[in-house]
């Protein structure tokens, strides 16, 4: 489990059935995606902590210990680190976020993630990030700067009290000026994707399928170029992933999506960094074409209603044709 702070480091307490067992001994059984002899050159090498000393191959664990492990340093693919701050006071930041920045570190990613820039350019430690946005959306972000204004925000989200709206643009001619996406998502189970999730347009009791879920999305047509479509998208629910998969399973993908738009193939060659020129062209944009637009709420501690908005990219309008601001807000 990662913990707070600009050091990359994962933490582990010991247990009464590992007391007594010498540190390599133990790491090197318990994490196996790496051989023995190099984990004795990261304890060599004073990556490892035991009850904030530095630990030796040699040294003795007990029941109750605290290893902590100081992970190197990884060389971070780039990303989009403008960042715009929308609105600062002593409990709340939002920023509109732009994509290819993911807010979280995970996998390769740690400094090069909003979690990260924002400790480091706006001194705020640990900062919680209310609702999170995949790596490749753009759009608003709350983040609350202390544990109480945290627990209001949450609260209002489980509540269903807060406002989002997102502006989408779809492959396809969408036919619908208004629909109301009420189902499940589940595994998709035609996926070699373990992760990809698909909607079913039923009650989420009547499934059969391990770890359904109750999902709600309205959707209303903005307009339509060619063979796109620019949709706004309510999610009344907030599950993850829940506007690809519905689009997708909808057969109306997200322009640009390599997970949930025309092909999955996309998504598994670009894991081997093995996309084409052709397949960049059947993707349309570098980036998934969702917008986190608009987000109101009421602020955590004063009450105040709050309304913060964002913009369309002007990737996304080039794909329209559209030039400027000709629909910042729609």
């Amino acid at each position: 489990m990662a913990e707070v702070g600009l050091v990359r480091k994962t933490a582990v307490v010991i247990k009464p059935e590992y007391a007594g067992c010498l540190v390599l001994d133990f790491v090197a059984a318990r994490f196996t995606y790496r051989s023995r002899e190099e984990w004795r050159q990261e304890l060599d090498a004073g990556r490892f902590l035991l009850g904030g000393e530095r630990a030796a191959s040699h040294s003795l664990l007990a029941a109750g210990d605290r290893l902590v492990y100081l992970m190197p340093e990884l060389q971070e693919p780039p990303v989009d680190q403008d960042f715009v701050v929308l609105y600062e006071d002593d409990d709340l930041l939002a920023v509109d976020k732009p994509a290819r920045l993911p807010c979280h570190p995970g996998g390769i990613f740690f400094r090069h993630t909003l979690w990260t820039l924002l400790q480091e350019r706006h001194g705020i430690v640990g900062p919680s990030l209310i609702n999170r946005l995949d790596r490749e959306t753009s759009g608003i972000v709350l983040v609350a700067k202390n544990k109480q204004a945290a627990r209001l925000c949450y609260q209002q989200f489980a509540g269903r009290q807060v406002h989002k709206r997102y502006l989408v643009l779809v492959e396809g001619e969408f036919p619908f000026a208004d629909l109301q996406a009420d189902g499940c998502l589940a595994p998709d189970p035609a996926s070699a994707i373990r992760k990809k999730l698909r909607f079913y347009p039923q009650d989420a009791a009547e499934m059969t399928f391990s770890r359904a879920v109750q999902c709600s999305t309205g959707l209303r047509l903005l307009c339509r170029r060619g063979e796109i479509s620019l949709l706004e998208a309510i999610p009344v629910t907030g599950r993850n992933h829940q506007i690809r998969a519905t689009l997708c399973s909808l057969g109306f993908p997200v322009v640009g999506d390599k997970l949930y738009g025309v092909d999955e193939e996309l998504f598994l060659r670009f894991r081997q960094g093995g996309l084409t020129a052709a397949d960049h062209q059947r993707l349309r944009l570098e980036r998934q074409a969702l917008h986190a637009a608009t987000l109101c709420l009421r602020h955590p501690l004063s009450g105040r209603e709050l309304e913060f908005r964002s913009p369309l990219p002007a990737a996304m309008q080039s794909l329209l044709g559209l030039g400027g601001d000709t629909v910042p807000f729609i």
